[in-house]
């Protein structure tokens, strides 16, 4: 566990406060509400652990959350950065984010809590001990053994065994780590450093694998079965369909499911602690009989459930007060101490129907600037509540209002986001620091396990009610009425002056097409200004090996939500000797004070998540070595969020993006090259009905490149074989080349792919990232040729990553080869090796 200064006091307060990102409100029926107070009673929790964002088990989780009412837990070890995305161009940490945010979308549907380690996921993995050499092992232990001293879980259960049978090294790791954890959580002698933040040694009773059936790899023997698919009438539905909702908000994943009806099975087995024989609680007491005096809370507890109204459920406030103030009493002072105490003011605060928010009318506030914050609260139930104050972070006013029974009340407050609150208030905190190749950095120990940052502001209303203050804290959020959407809630968020970025995003430096000779010769730096003023002094730098100024103090005007273009000719600030960099920064000064901006502010919004805020540095790479095409339109079928175009662009190439309308004999022959983007004809069962069609373009001359598949079936229809290419082959998501430094042996050294225009050379598959290739051919017509072969370590070589077949004059090439992440990475041999599949000559 890492160390740091920061203030402990302010754990304090978010505790209870900003766990989820912004998000509507949540309202609740009387029957959520009397199942919350049935839960009172429920002293169980358990923990369920995997490796990414998708790994949990969707329809168990509100078995336990919802139907068993236990405390439930998620821990993802990774952010699922690594893996690819079917509904947009973001990769990498960005993917993480989205992955992160339809996570806790998840949860909010499934009543479980949502935890992450400092893992990253760096892509496929075939063995734990590739994941575990990767990952810093001990820190990730460590923040595992620390989710799970705060959290106190009575069991924790594994997605995965902890062998083969995983399948992904990240999942057989997860399983090793969560037992590991498990016994060094109760171990005094093992993160000791942990102690000095609030934490003990804890001991779960046992540590349980979920038993799965991924392909057929599922031991039954000896296993405890578990029936989940019960239906509850109160809510309306089953753990089943509860999990398909919940599951289907892995959108990126392409994961959407049924709402599941009827027996649901689910099988464990015990790995470690005492064995589970009937039931995944055996020996463990679940009710208030684990705490000294807590048979009187039960009864009350009880008889509140006995007498409960669903239609007046603000009778049952009363009698709410009275368990609060036991339990307030109790000397135990635990994790279920405050853990009851917490859900006993939301449901009393759920009972007296007490609404709270606190809105703002920008999105966005400058450091330094000033926000008005509109607080709302409304008691639409006929309890007796006094609202006595509210605070705004640093700021507040004192209020003395008794509350009429749904009469609005409003306050607006004034705050300055004064400089010592500024930090790195809206960057995700796992992205503050660079990271290494296996783990994000994070070096406040108190954020470990937290899904997100907490809010930017946050308001803290005081309700009397029943002799007991409560303080309801609610996140500072943006709240606007779309036309169609209605009303929105989206994070507040804090901006800079100058969002600053660079183009183009990869600079080929020796380009050779058919028709001239190409070489950047400028570079543009692109700002976007917050705000408006008139006059401004601005510097401009570029920044490669050392900091050079383009001008000094220029005075220049600026204009709220205007973007303005500078272009820098390279070659006084590009040393060819130096980074494959570049990158700019802009220092302005207002107010006698000099700002420096040097970060591209970037939105990620999609509708089924909150808007996502995060900067970095923008940087122009380059590819000094010589790239020659032949060619000039290319027409493109996208496809799960790659982002080749760009790269076919700055390829000197003109390019059209092609929709299933244009897929015809006479619009295709125009085009030089047709390309099909990554998993495409797994998504769009059109591309197979049109396949004669695409065929009929490489029999008159066309050149068909087709980018990697997942599976040989369509998505939307498992039963339907995708349909690619003039001959059969098939794939297989068990080759793949996960070593992005594997040797790549030449078994056809004169084929026209790996010599024109470009003579590809081993120098072309130097430096790439995260992995060689995926979702290789494993079986093939004899029409194909297959240039390459390439193998991780111990592993047989497999010529499966590039298959070309020449029919009619043309040629279809499938390519398992990951183009998309070399290209956007400015990899020189990801460019040369499409120029010259796009270059694959005619045939006679």
């Amino acid at each position: 566990m890492r160390l740091s200064k920061t203030a402990f006091s302010f754990l304090l307060l978010i505790v209870s406060v900003l766990q989820s990102h912004a998000q509507v409100p949540e309202t609740y029926t009387s029957s959520d509400i009397y199942l919350q107070i049935k839960k009172l009673n429920v002293l169980g929790s358990v923990l369920y652990v995997a490796a990414h964002p998708d790994d949990e088990n969707n329809g168990f989780l509100p078995y336990l959350a919802k139907e068993r009412m236990y405390r439930t837990g998620y821990l993802s070890l990774t952010r699922g950065d690594g893996g690819q995305n079917l509904i947009g161009p973001e990769q990498g940490i960005e993917l993480g984010m989205i992955r992160t945010e339809e996570l806790l979308a998840a949860r909010r549907i499934d009543g479980a809590e949502q935890f992450f380690s400092s893992a990253y996921e760096f892509g496929f993995s075939k063995s734990a001990s590739e994941a575990l050499s990767i990952w810093n092992k001990e820190e990730v232990l460590s923040d595992m053994v620390w989710v799970i001293r705060k959290f106190q879980p009575d069991i924790l259960i594994t997605r995965f065994p902890g062998d083969a049978r995983a399948g992904h090294g990240h999942h057989w790791a997860s399983a090793l780590l969560a037992n590991e954890a498990f016994t060094a959580a109760a171990d005094p002698n093992k993160f000791p450093e942990q102690f000095k933040l609030g934490v003990k040694p804890w001991q779960a009773k046992r540590i349980l694998w979920n038993g799965f059936n991924f392909g057929g790899a599922n031991n039954t023997t000896g296993q405890l079965k578990l029936d989940v698919g019960g239906y509850d009438p109160l809510i309306g539905k089953s753990s089943g369909d509860l999990g398909g909702e919940a599951r289907s908000m892995h959108k990126s994943q392409g994961e959407g499911r049924p709402r599941r009806k009827g027996e649901i099975i689910e099988n464990f087995i015990t790995t470690g602690g005492d064995t589970a024989r009937n039931d995944i609680m055996d020996g463990i007491v679940t009710d208030w009989k684990r705490i000294e005096g807590g048979d009187v809370i039960e009864a009350k507890i009880n008889n509140i459930i006995k007498q409960y109204n669903f239609e007046h459920p603000e009778n049952s406030v009363d009698g709410l007060v009275d368990v609060y103030k036991t339990i307030q009493r109790l000397n135990y002072r635990g994790m279920w101490w405050k853990q009851k105490l917490d859900e006993l003011k939301n449901i009393i605060i759920n009972c007296s129907g007490l609404f709270a928010e606190a809105t703002t009318r920008d999105e966005f506030v400058l450091q330094g600037d000033t926000a008005t914050v509109s607080c709302a609260v409304n008691k639409r139930n006929n309890v007796a509540i006094n609202l006595t104050g509210i605070s705004l972070s640093w700021n507040g006013i004192p209020v003395s209002q008794p509350l009429k029974t749904n009469q609005n009340y409003s306050y607006d407050i004034k705050v300055g986001i004064v400089e010592p609150a500024i930090g790195n208030a809206t960057q995700p905190y796992w992205l503050q620091l660079p990271q290494t190749q296996g783990n994000f950095n994070i070096t406040n120990p108190l954020l470990i396990g937290q899904p997100w940052n907490d809010a930017l502001l946050s308001a803290t209303f005081n309700f009397e009610i029943g002799g007991i203050t409560f303080a309801v804290v609610r996140p500072v959020q943006y709240k606007y009425v779309d036309p169609v959407k209605g009303e929105v809630y989206q994070p507040f968020i804090m901006i800079p002056h100058l969002s600053v970025s660079v183009s183009p995003h990869v600079a080929l430096l020796d380009l050779k097409t058919e028709r001239s000779k190409k070489s950047v010769d400028s570079i543009y730096i692109e700002y976007r200004s917050n705000f408006t003023q008139k006059n401004v002094p601005v510097t401009l730098y570029i920044l490669q090996d050392t900091v050079k100024p383009v001008f000094v103090k220029e005075l220049r005007d600026f204009e709220k939500g205007k973007k303005y273009t500078i272009a820098v000719p390279l070659k006084p600030y590009y040393n060819p000797l130096k980074m494959d960099y570049i990158e700019a920064a802009i220092r302005i000064y207002l107010n006698d004070k000099s700002y420096v901006f040097s970060q591209y502010f970037k939105s990620i919004e999609y509708d089924h998540i909150p808007n996502i805020h995060y900067s970095f540095k923008d940087r122009v790479r380059f590819v000094r070595e010589e790239v020659k095409t032949v060619g000039r339109k290319i027409g493109y079928i996208n496809g799960a969020g790659d982002k080749v175009p760009e790269a076919l662009k700055e390829m000197g190439f003109e390019v059209k993006q092609l929709a299933e309308a244009d897929i015809t004999d006479a619009n295709l022959e125009s085009f030089d090259a047709v390309i099909i983007g990554i998993r495409a004809p797994n998504m769009y069962e059109y591309l197979s009905d049109k396949n004669d069609i695409l065929n009929n373009y490489v029999k008159n001359g066309g050149n068909l490149i087709a980018q990697y598949i997942k599976s040989n079936t369509l998505n939307t229809n498992n039963t339907r074989r995708v349909k690619l290419g003039p001959y059969p082959f098939s794939i297989s998501a068990n080759l793949r080349v996960t070593e992005e430094d594997a040797k790549v042996n030449v078994l056809l050294p004169e084929h026209p792919v790996l010599n024109y225009p470009n003579k590809i050379t081993d120098k072309d598959f130097n430096v790439w990232i995260q992995e060689r290739s995926t979702y290789q051919v494993d079986q093939a017509d004899p029409h194909y040729e297959m240039p390459l072969a390439m193998n991780d370590t111990n592993e047989k070589p497999s010529n499966g990553s590039l298959a070309i077949a020449k029919y009619g004059k043309g040629n279809f090439a499938y390519v398992s080869l990951v183009l998309f992440r070399q290209l956007p990475a400015g990899n020189a041999g990801a460019y040369r090796l499409l120029a010259n599949l796009i270059a694959l000559p005619k045939n006679k």
